[in-house]
């Protein structure tokens, strides 16, 4: 037995229409159709074939920190990057380097869910 790769990341989020802007305008992620499920939700492309699944109807607090629960997506340009959140007010963490040599910056999406955008050069 084997796990063949990471299917989707699931966020509990209070607002599925406020964050399914942040996703697809901060981020840029494209929207996926979505199930008719019976709860409200949201789903967008993460790279070639993995998800982002937002599940609406939170109530509880997020606990979420860079250090802790958290996603990371690999990006080009990270500069760039920073520059089109800093237009759009996006709550971040400063560019460091980590120890294995990637750059990366941390944003906050409109629920206090951390996201980690790394790249190779900044």
């Amino acid at each position: 037995m084997k796990q063949l790769q990471l299917n989707h990341v699931a966020l509990h989020v209070a607002d599925v229409e406020r964050s399914s802007q942040f996703y697809t305008q901060a981020l840029q992620l494209e929207p996926l159709s979505r199930p008719a499920f019976d709860f409200p939700g949201a789903w967008f492309r993460l790279g070639v074939d993995q998800e982002l699944h937002l599940i609406g109807g939170r109530t509880a607090e997020v606990h979420s920190h860079h250090r802790g629960n958290h996603f990371a997506l690999r990006v080009d340009r990270l500069v760039e990057w920073e520059n089109h959140l800093q237009e759009l007010g996006v709550t971040m963490k400063p560019r460091k380097q980590r120890p294995d040599g990637f750059w990366q910056i941390f944003v906050c999406d409109p629920d206090g869910h951390f996201v980690e955008l790394c790249a190779d050069e900044p």
